[in-house]
Order: structure tokens, then C-alpha cells, then sequence
């Protein structure tokens, strides 16, 4: 019996290892967007991203030899391919073009209440009292940034909105990769997850040629970066950890997204969200944690 224990507080360990990986890696990339928005629009960044990442996914998944994920895995791996990979890059970027990097990363973090939610609903985790509370809450954080943002004209309320979009999104492909985590591994949903989402933004391909050739080498480098470890590396750790927790444990992991976001633009791009804009993404932090007390 202490055996058994012994082995699930290793497992706790490395999935809480795992999780802290994807928080740190995914904060640079709200950074790492920004600073790539000027040479590349959203689709064609979307693309490129996740054209790196496949190339370094697809790669291990060959070394490793793991193949085709069982048939079972592929409805989860086709909609969170869909929605998070693909639907969730485009529109994060769209949305950072609008706002900065900060106030994204804030309104974004909606994305576990709507988990949670979606989780009970479809994966059978419950509907607790305070997660309805919780994501009332959070919502009035939303539209609080979307008020102290609106001195900036219709397109700083048009980039809230993107964000809760890619909150949705973001939110539907974790409760659709769940499912598929228990067919296959790790590395076979996110290395096809990929390149689902690489398939779908392929209309952006034209696009991407153009703008790589004219693009100066810190931002080819910055779009790299995105597809290496923001994408191979901390989507492979979020799903080793989600296979071994639940949907909404998870999305708390990312609590600590946007306070590592501000500190991060702040230092690389010399940009911190307004007092009411902090106020708000605040209050959609706590409706999450009010959403995940016991």
C-alpha cells in the first residue's frame, strides 16, 4: 500500500513538473505573438507555428516510433485539432493585434471556467454551485476589460472579443483531447492534434510565403520559437498531464498565466495593462478560483 502511494505521489510530481512547463512556455508565447503581430498576420502566423511544430513533433513521434494513434482517439484528436490548434491560434492572434499582450493573456483565462463547465456537462465531472457562480463572476471581469479598453476605439473591443472566442475554443479543444488521452498517448493527440490544425489553416499559405520573405529574422525566429516550444513542447506536457487529472484541475494550472504575461511584456515589450484593465482581468481570475473551491 505505501508502495502504491509512493508511485501515484511520483506521478503527482511529474504531471505537476509537466503542468508547470506548459504555463511557463504558453505565457512566452502571449509575449512572443506580440512581438511577431507587426510582420505577420494572423493566419499566416497561425500557420507557420504550427508548421514548426509538427516538423519537431512529427520527428519524435518517428524516433519514438509510436504511429497512428487506435481510431478510438480520433474524434477528440480531429475536434481539439480543430478548435484549439487551429481556431484558437488564428483568433489569439487576430485578438493580440487588438490589445496587448497582458489584457489577452487576462481575458483568455475565462477558458477554465468554461472547462470546467463544458467538463461536467460532457465528461460527467458535475455542475457545482460555485463554478456557476465562478464563471458569473469571471464574465463580469471580461466585459470590464472590454469597458476600460473601449477608449481605444471599436478594434480594442473587437480584440476582447477575439479573445473570448479563442477562450471558447481553447476550452472545447481540452474537453475533446480528454476522451482521446485515454486511447493514445501524449505525443500521438498532440502530434495529430497539430497537424489537424495544420491542415485547417492551410488557406493561409499564400499568405505566410509572402510574409516570411519580407519578415526580418528576429520575427522568423520569433515564429519558430512559437511552433518549438509554446506548441511541440508545452502542448506534449499539458497533455501528459491532463491524462493523468481532470479537465478542470487542469485549467487551474493556468491561473498563473497572465501575471506571468504582464511581468513578461512588461520586461520585453515595455507594455502593462491600465489600472481598470488589471482590475478586470483580475476579477475574471478570481470567478475561476471561486469556480474551483470545494
Amino acid at each position: 500500500m505505501n508502495q502504491d502511494i509512493s508511485v501515484r505521489a511520483r506521478v503527482d510530481r511529474r504531471a505537476l513538473a509537466a503542468a508547470g512547463v506548459t504555463v511557463v512556455l504558453w505565457a512566452s508565447a502571449f509575449v512572443s505573438i506580440r512581438g511577431a503581430a507587426p510582420y505577420f498576420s494572423p493566419g499566416p502566423l497561425a500557420l507557420g507555428r504550427l508548421l514548426a511544430g509538427s516538423a519537431v513533433l512529427g520527428t519524435i513521434l518517428l524516433a519514438r516510433r509510436e504511429g497512428w494513434p487506435p481510431r478510438a482517439a480520433w474524434p477528440g484528436i480531429a475536434g481539439a485539432g480543430v478548435l484549439w490548434f487551429g481556431l484558437y491560434m488564428v483568433v489569439l492572434n487576430w485578438g493580440e493585434q487588438e490589445v496587448d499582450a497582458g489584457t489577452a493573456a487576462m481575458v483568455v483565462n475565462v477558458g477554465p471556467v468554461l472547462i470546467a463547465l463544458l467538463g461536467g456537462w460532457l465528461l460527467k465531472e458535475g455542475f457545482p454551485r460555485n463554478l456557476m457562480a465562478g464563471m458569473a463572476v469571471s464574465f463580469a471581469g471580461a466585459v470590464v476589460v472590454g469597458v476600460s479598453m473601449s477608449g481605444g476605439g471599436r478594434s480594442s473591443i473587437l480584440g476582447v472579443l477575439l479573445c473570448l472566442l479563442a477562450a471558447v475554443s481553447y476550452a472545447g479543444g481540452v474537453v475533446c483531447q480528454k476522451p482521446a488521452l485515454r486511447h493514445a498517448s501524449a505525443l500521438q493527440v498532440t502530434t495529430f492534434g497539430c497537424l489537424v490544425g495544420t491542415a485547417a489553416c492551410l488557406p493561409f499559405a499564400g499568405g505566410l510565403i509572402e510574409q516570411v520573405a519580407a519578415a526580418p529574422p528576429a520575427a522568423l525566429l520569433n515564429v519558430v520559437y512559437l511552433g518549438v516550444f509554446p506548441t511541440a513542447l508545452a502542448f506534449t506536457t499539458w497533455a501528459y498531464a491532463l491524462a493523468r487529472t481532470t479537465a478542470g484541475k487542469m485549467g487551474a494550472t493556468t491561473y498563473v498565466v497572465p501575471a506571468l504575461v504582464v511581468l513578461m511584456s512588461w520586461a520585453v515589450l515595455g507594455e502593462v495593462p491600465g489600472w481598470l484593465t488589471f482590475a478586470g482581468g483580475l476579477l475574471c481570475l478570481a470567478g475561476v478560483a471561486v469556480s474551483r473551491r470545494k
